[in-house]
């Protein structure tokens, strides 16, 4: 549904997006992460035709995003990071609006925006200035909005930024409900649980596209599992003192703190006693030790690592 080859945008002497090149099924959930400024929001620019390629071709469902922009229109839907819809129209007012921007009028605009006040639950904000909406609702408002022609491909750019953890899950329920339905969705984030739930993921850092594919098929690669280690999850009391005294361990790759957990990657010969000893000198004696697979977090922060430090 959605195909890049080389696609590359320069602007001046800055290369935002160089020579990326994916492509994404239909009726899946694909994720794009990375830094800030790394070139996500240009590369869905390019896609969706308000940005020309410098080089390279973007494809929707075969179309050359550069050629046939009047063509893709009616397919795609846009979601941006920020908020873009009009604070002093109602919520009806500005589906309405959006509506007759698209062409969808008199009784199919109806219509249409019916079924999207009852897919995203808009009911009781119906009348309300989209200003007044909290965070959450003025998401649902903007996704109402982006999908009022009824498009088969939605980007959306950080959906989920500035809004509580109970309206992210009640827009991830949308989103699957749009994939069920046929739909392909384009989402950027910078939450790695988020990152779990897509079909397939990208990471593009520094305007280079590094790995791409399923995120169990990632947590696979050399560079996430080096050889000879091992990854440990350690439950217990003050974790952040504990963090403090098992680095300082010989064998200790790396380490980070995980709710109430710590995550270690270590050398495969060390003993967790190294690491219960190092815990009881620190007054912390109720400790759970397990081992662990690594998450995506994890593969993007050694992919990460490997790419600023150069080839491996």
């Amino acid at each position: 549904m959605i195909q890049c080859e080389n696609l590359t945008k320069r602007f001046g002497d800055v290369t935002a997006v160089d020579r990326v090149t994916f492509s994404v099924a239909k009726q899946s959930i694909f994720g794009f992460l990375g830094p800030n400024g790394s070139g996500k929001s240009t590369v869905i620019r390019m896609l969706c035709g308000i940005l020309e390629p410098t080089e390279g071709v973007g494809r929707i469902a075969g179309q050359d995003v550069s050629g046939d922009t009047d063509a893709i229109k009616g397919s795609l839907g846009y979601m941006s990071q920020r908020f873009s819809l009009y604070d002093e129209l109602t919520a009806n007012e500005n589906l309405q609006f959006y509506a007759r921007l698209y062409g969808v009028r008199g009784e199919a605009m109806k219509k249409r925006r019916d079924e999207l006040i009852a897919l995203t639950h808009l009911e009781p904000y119906i009348d309300r200035r989209a200003g007044q909406l909290s965070g959450g609702w003025k998401q649902r408002l903007a996704m109402a909005c982006a999908l009022v022609h009824s498009p088969t491909v939605l980007f959306l750019d950080e959906p989920t930024a500035g809004i509580d953890p109970v309206a992210r899950r009640e827009l991830w329920d949308l989103l699957f409900e749009l994939s069920s339905g046929g739909m392909t969705l384009f989402v950027t984030t910078h939450y790695m649980d988020e990152a779990e739930r897509c079909t397939h993921v990208g990471y593009i850092y520094m305007s280079k596209l590094v790995v791409c594919g399923a995120p169990d098929d990632l947590k696979q690669l050399p560079a996430v599992n080096p050889p000879g280690t091992k990854r440990l999850d350690v439950t217990c009391d003050h974790v952040t003192v504990g963090l403090r005294a098992v680095r300082k361990l010989d064998g200790v790759r790396a380490s980070t703190v995980f709710g109430q957990s710590m995550h270690f990657l270590v050398e495969e010969s060390m003993p967790e006693q190294s690491i219960r000893d190092a815990l009881g000198n620190a007054g912390i004696h109720q400790v759970d030790i397990r081992p662990i697979g690594p998450s995506l977090e994890d593969v993007f922060v050694a992919l990460t690592r490997q790419y600023a430090g150069g080839p491996a």
